[in-house]
């Protein structure tokens, strides 16, 4: 399954919230080094109860549009 994501990076909590056909993810890890994208594929998982080895990122590393591929989802 592909979802298509909006991340926040740097915020002061960490959320979900379904808007629309794509989720918006704040993280608090700053969008350094791909310290937020590792942050959402954690908190992909623990959303979707998937293992994180389950959640991929498909396209858009530097930007904060993604899109991600679930296995099992």
């Amino acid at each position: 399954m592909k979802i298509r994501v909006r991340v926040h990076a740097g915020a002061r909590r960490a959320r979900i919230e379904q808007r629309e056909d794509e989720l918006h993810v704040w993280v608090s890890a700053p969008p350094v080094d791909g310290k937020a994208n590792l942050e959402v594929k954690e908190a992909l998982a623990v959303f979707y109860k998937i293992p994180r080895s389950a959640v991929r990122l498909s396209s858009g590393q530097t930007s904060r549009n993604k899109l991600f591929e679930l296995e099992g989802g």
